[in-house]
């Protein structure tokens, strides 16, 4: 993954508000509308993940205030500046095709993450770097799990160029 050029910790910061933004509607609505033999784990832990994402969610808003930055905080806002896409749910989902959104979104989240490390290391921002750091290993985790339960291998991290 290469860094973007002209970007820095702060916009990075600012596109990950929008990105946990959406993130967490995304996971509302898996959470609703969740069916099949699965149905009690998967509300249960679907629940879980965007209770944890609003706690990332406010403590990168809170990094972003505290360096002068001013969080997107509209849903206007994550919607025009968010890496991740929200799809309205029309069509009926397997537990199996939920839990591969899920998957698919954390994967490219804690890819992004990869990118912010280096922004914020690069520009000594040391306590912003701890907590991108701190947010990833959170990531790597859930992608770990929620690769087990379809019962694969965890999505690869890829590696900065």
């Amino acid at each position: 993954m290469a860094i973007a050029q002209g970007k820095n910790t702060k916009t990075f910061l600012n596109q990950q508000v929008a990105n946990y933004g959406l993130f967490y509607t995304k996971l509302h609505q898996l959470h609703w509308y969740v069916k099949g033999h699965n149905f009690f784990t998967l509300h249960v832990k679907f629940e879980e993940l965007y209770d944890q994402t609003t706690a990332i969610l406010d403590e990168v808003a809170e990094r972003l205030l505290q360096i002068d930055g001013q969080p997107y905080s509209t849903l206007q806002e994550f919607l025009e500046h968010a890496s991740l896409k929200e799809k309205p749910y029309t069509t009926p989902l397997t537990e199996d095709e939920m839990v591969q959104i899920v998957i698919n979104d954390l994967v490219l989240l804690r890819d992004e993450l990869a990118e912010g490390i280096v922004l914020s290391d690069g520009e000594g921002d040391a306590v912003t770097n701890d907590m991108l750091v701190s947010v990833k290993n959170k990531l790597d985790k859930e992608i770990w799990f929620y690769s087990a339960f379809l019962g694969k291998d965890p999505v690869p991290q890829n590696n900065l160029k």
